[in-house]
C-alpha cells in the first residue's frame, strides 16, 4: 500500500503542489525558531485580514485601511519566509511559483506522480513539515 502525503513536494524541495499548481516552499535555510516566528506573524496577519473583511462588511469606516495594513503584513511575512519575492535558491533557476506543474520543468515528474495515482508518494521528495 502506498503512503499518501498532504501536498507532494518537488524533488528539489522548492515547491509543493496543490491541485496541479506549484507553490513555493519556505526557505530551508531559515532556522526553525525564525521560521516558527514568521509563521506566527503570517497567521496573525491572516486573522487581521479576516477581521478587517468582517469590519468592512459591517460598514466600519476604518476597515479599508485595516485591510490594506493586514494584507501588507501577510505579504511581508510571505517574503520573509521566502514564499514570495526573490527566490531563495542560487543556481539561477527561474521562479515557477503558481504555475501549473504540467507547464513547467517539473512536468515529467508531475506526470509520473499522477500516473501512480493522486497523492502517491512515488517520485516525490519528503515533506518539509
Amino acid at each position: 500500500m502506498q503512503q499518501r502525503e498532504a501536498h507532494p513536494v518537488t524533488p528539489d524541495g522548492r515547491y509543493f503542489v496543490v491541485r496541479g499548481r506549484l507553490w513555493r516552499c519556505a526557505d530551508p535555510a531559515l532556522s526553525p525558531a525564525r521560521r516558527k516566528a514568521l509563521v506566527q506573524d503570517l497567521m496573525t496577519a491572516r486573522r487581521a485580514v479576516r477581521s478587517a473583511k468582517k469590519a468592512e462588511r459591517a460598514g466600519a469606516p476604518e476597515a479599508l485601511d485595516a485591510l490594506a495594513a493586514a494584507r501588507a503584513a501577510v505579504q511581508a511575512a510571505k517574503v520573509a519566509l521566502g514564499e514570495r519575492g526573490p527566490v531563495w535558491w542560487t543556481d539561477g533557476a527561474p521562479d515557477e511559483n503558481r504555475r501549473l506543474a504540467r507547464n513547467t520543468g517539473y512536468a515529467e515528474w508531475f506526470a509520473a506522480r499522477e500516473a501512480d495515482g493522486p497523492g502517491a508518494v512515488s517520485g516525490a521528495a519528503p515533506s518539509r513539515g
